[in-house]
């Protein structure tokens, strides 16, 4: 009969999860595991954020997320809309212009071209509307 070349190791115990260090638990009998916060710690002082007595509320000052000028920022908006919207037609346009100069049609493309030249003062016109928000 032969007997194996590794001898077999007992079963450990399993690993209680959660833990860094296995024999800790609560009220270890190990000192080393049983230390104040700031004994194992010591970079962490009492004025390094959290525990800072000058720090009485967090997150954004007063008035954070609300609109301060809800007329302003209307106006801007609506501003915004109308250029985005000439910006789109103006694509739009410069399609078909190309599709129709690939055609032969050239004639309908001087229209086209004079629309995306219209579509471009009224944005300029737009801008010049209300030069204090700039």
């Amino acid at each position: 009969m032969t007997e194996p070349l590794d001898p077999v190791e007992p079963p450990r115990p399993p690993r209680p999860s959660g833990t860094a260090y296995p024999g800790y638990h609560p009220g270890s009998e190990r000192a080393e595991l049983n230390r104040p916060l700031h004994e194992r710690y010591p970079q962490i002082r009492p004025t390094s954020g959290y525990a800072d007595p000058r720090v009485r509320h967090t997150g954004p000052g007063p008035g954070a997320g609300s609109e301060q000028e809800p007329e302003r920022s209307a106006k801007l908006t609506a501003r915004l809309v109308l250029a985005m919207s000439v910006v789109i037609g103006q694509l739009w346009a410069l399609t078909e212009v190309v599709n129709v100069w690939m055609e032969g049609d050239t004639g309908t493309a001087w229209w086209g071209a004079g629309f995306l030249c219209l579509s471009f003062l009224v944005v300029l016109g737009l801008w010049l509307l209300d030069p204090e928000d700039r």
